[in-house]
């Protein structure tokens, strides 16, 4: 029934009200309009007319449905008491515009219903009591009142839907203008939900990668600390060497996470001899093909997405792969990029694949809903490309063909 206002907003709507009912009643004081057939009708029964009609303007946003109900009040009252229109009735206008502009659809509708009513009312009240008086001469009624009569209920009729169309055209720019933030705050929700996930993802292949690598060297430092010290020396060096680097990339994902403008540098190709580094400092012999290479330099989206890619196919060839050789192809096409990342599979792993899986799709990976995997394949999306990982003749393999043309529109927008 009532509109939250601010205490500011309530105490405005207070106020002009008592500001304009009281320079109304001061008009129709001077203008002795208090007067009828010559005899007072007396101060008291407008004062009362007058509060209610203060209090219905005071409503007016707060409850636009309760100032209706005591607009109505006053004019029957005041039709009741043979009243004639009063200056302080020019709330009845605020009133209607209110009911279309902050009311509920019902009482938006009551109120153009209100209009319609009440200058029918009005019309009739201005033109019976006068034929009550002058005897319903029909000569007259004809002749004088029903043109009278007419034109007042057109220009009633006009004058209080003139002040509900006014309301309904606000509330149709307060709703539009709520729209308008609603969709701003639903794109900005949309774009920090995105750049969380594309941070979580960042983080994952990051922490995943060099976690890997970590493992992998500490494992054979601790079987070669008794036979080889310096082969353990060296691992714990690429621990370090990697675990610092993986913290250097978390702490730039956290700043990126506190200040969503603070991009940072985003790996590149010239990054991936140091990936590369990695992985063979984890004791897993890599080969890389690149045949053709790049004639130019490729659009970033595109490096970034090989590089994500690449990064996160190593890391679970680290993880699941027999220790084997791992291969990596990358094809620099005119228009795409072809890569594919091989890494042998551990005998338990190819003994389960050989058993009937009802649910296993061919090129796809039968237990590939982790989130690497998920990764891959929406950043091959998100740079138009397809990606398949599945098992394939005792090994694991990772392809995936990444249009330029696309990563490079994707930039120039």
């Amino acid at each position: 029934m009532f509109r939250p206002l601010k205490p500011y907003q309530l105490a405005v709507d207070v106020s002009v009200a008592i500001v304009v009912v009281l320079v109304a009643l001061v008009l129709d004081l001077v203008s002795g309009l208090m007067l009828i057939g010559g005899s007072s009708t007396g101060l008291l029964p407008v004062l009362c007319i007058a509060f209610v009609l203060v209090a219905a303007l005071s409503l007016r946003r707060a409850s636009p449905g309760l100032a209706l109900v005591a607009v109505w009040v006053a004019a029957l009252l005041q039709m009741a008491l043979g009243l004639p229109p009063l200056f302080v009735d020019v709330v009845i206008f605020g009133v209607l515009y209110a009911t279309a502009a902050y009311g509920s659809r019902l009482v938006m509708w009551l109120g153009f219903a209100s209009g319609l009513v009440g200058a029918a009312l009005i019309s009739i009240y201005l033109i019976v009591p006068p034929l009550v008086r002058g005897g319903w001469n029909l000569t007259d009624v004809f002749g004088q009142y029903f043109v009278a009569g007419l034109a007042a209920w057109v220009a009633a009729t006009f004058a209080l839907l003139l002040a509900w169309t006014v309301g309904a055209l606000v509330r149709t720019a307060l709703r539009a203008r709520a729209n308008r933030e609603a969709q701003m705050r639903a794109q900005d929700e949309a774009f920090a939900e995105q750049q969380r996930t594309t941070i979580a993802r960042d983080m994952h292949d990051v922490v995943a990668h060099s976690l890997a690598v970590v493992i992998a060297q500490a494992d054979g430092a601790r079987y070669a600390a008794a036979t080889d010290p310096e082969a353990a020396t060296s691992a714990l060096g690429t621990i370090s060497t990697t675990a610092r680097a993986a913290l250097a990339d978390v702490r730039l994902l956290l700043t990126r996470l506190r200040h969503s403008q603070a991009e940072g540098p985003q790996p590149t190709l010239a990054d991936l001899e140091a990936l590369y580094a990695q992985v063979r400092a984890a004791g897993v012999a890599l080969r890389v093909d690149v045949d053709p290479v790049p004639r130019t330099e490729p659009p970033a989206a595109a490096q970034l997405a090989v590089y994500r890619i690449l990064q996160e196919a190593l890391t679970n060839a680290l993880r699941h792969g027999d220790g084997g050789a791992v291969s990596v192809s990358l094809a620099w096409r005119a228009e795409r990029v072809d890569l594919a990342v091989r890494n042998p599979i551990r005998l338990a792993q190819m003994a389960a694949d050989a058993r009937p899986n009802p649910q296993y799709v061919p090129g796809e990976d039968a237990s590939g809903s982790g989130h690497g995997l998920i990764g891959m394949r929406e950043r091959a999306h998100l740079a138009g490309g397809t990606l398949t990982a599945g098992a394939a003749s005792g090994e694991f393999v990772v392809a995936a063909s990444l249009p330029l043309a696309a990563a490079l529109a994707g930039e120039l927008a």
